[in-house]
C-alpha cells in the first residue's frame, strides 16, 4: 500500500479515535468529507478538537467550513491536526505549532517483542516490568492517572478520576488501554484504537520517576502484541518518541501540522 493510502488509514483512525470520545462523554460532533470536528466539553473552555482527513483542493474552502463550525459551537479554544499543510488559520487567532509526523507500521510482530500476554520482564536495571490490559475501572483509573500525569495532559491537573477518560471508553468497540507497572508501581501506558482497518497507538505516556528504564517501549511492544497484529498500526509522533517508534518498525508517512487557539481573541 502506498504512503498516501496509509496516511489516509492514520487520519481515519485518529477520527474514528475522536468520535469514540464524543459518544463516551456525550460530545456533540461533526463528519464531512474529509474533515471530523469533534466539540470537547470536559468544561466550558474544553478545546474543541478538529480533524482533515482528506486532501483538499482549496484551502479557502476548508477554512470557511471550520468558520461555520466554530460559529456553531461558540468555539473558544481548539486544536486542529492537518496533515497536508495548506491551511492558514492565523485568521482565527490561532498559532501554528511545529510539525509531527505521522507514522505508520505494516502488519506482523515486533521484532525481539513480547510472545506472550500479559507480558512481565526484567527491566534493564533488574526491576520487575509487567504489562496488563485494563478491563476494569480500577485498573483503567490507573492508565488515565499515568497518561495525565507522564504524558502529560496539565489541562487535566491535578488528576481527578474520570476527569480526562472516562470508564465508558472501555465500552467502546475498538479502544483499549495497557498498563505498565515497574515492581507494581504504576510507570506508563497507552491506549489503542482499533477501527477494523488499523491499529492506532495513543496517548504514549511514562510517568517521571521512571523515564528512561525501557517502559514506554514495552508497553507500546505489548500492544501491539496483543491489540491486532494483523492489521497496520499508526501513531503521531513527538520529537521525542519518534526514534523509539522507527525501532519498533514505524517509518514516517507525512507530517502533520497543528493549529491551535487557546483564547477567543487568539
Amino acid at each position: 500500500m502506498n504512503a498516501h493510502c496509509r496516511l489516509e488509514q492514520a487520519n481515519d483512525n485518529a477520527a474514528a479515535f475522536w468520535l469514540s470520545q464524543a459518544r463516551a462523554h456525550g460530545w456533540q460532533s461533526r463528519t464531512r468529507p474529509g474533515f471530523t470536528a469533534v466539540r470537547c466539553a470536559r468544561t466550558p473552555d474544553d478545546p474543541h478538537r478538529l480533524l482533515v482527513t482528506r486532501p483538499y483542493a482549496e484551502p479557502a474552502v476548508l477554512e470557511q467550513e471550520l468558520a461555520d463550525v466554530l460559529a456553531a459551537w461558540s468555539t473558544v479554544r481548539f486544536t486542529l491536526e492537518d496533515p497536508y499543510g495548506g491551511l492558514d488559520l492565523t485568521r482565527f487567532g490561532a498559532t501554528r505549532m511545529p510539525v509531527m509526523p505521522v507514522m505508520t507500521r505494516e502488519p506482523g510482530p515486533v521484532e525481539g517483542g513480547p510472545r506472550t500476554f500479559p507480558f512481565v520482564s526484567g527491566a534493564p536495571d533488574g526491576g520487575l516490568l509487567t504489562v496488563d490490559e485494563a478491563r476494569d475501572g480500577d485498573t483503567f483509573a490507573e492508565v488515565e492517572h499515568a497518561i495525565v500525569d507522564g504524558f502529560p495532559l496539565p489541562a487535566r491537573q491535578p488528576w481527578t478520576r474520570g476527569g480526562a477518560l472516562p470508564e465508558w471508553l472501555l465500552g467502546e468497540p475498538g479502544c483499549r488501554a495497557w498498563l505498565g507497572r515497574l515492581d507494581g508501581t504504576t510507570a506508563g501506558a497507552c491506549l489503542t484504537y482499533d477501527d477494523g482497518e488499523a491499529t492506532g497507538v495513543y496517548w504514549v505516556a511514562t510517568l517521571p520517576p521512571h523515564r528512561g528504564r525501557g517502559v514506554a517501549r514495552v508497553v507500546v511492544e505489548t500492544a501491539l502484541a496483543a491489540a491486532h497484529p494483523d492489521r497496520p498500526a499508526t501513531l503521531v509522533a513527538t520529537a521525542l518518541g519518534e526514534p523509539l517508534y522507527r525501532k519498533l518498525g514505524f517509518t514516517v508517512q507525512g507530517r502533520t501540522c497543528w493549529w491551535t487557539r487557546t483564547s477567543a481573541g487568539g
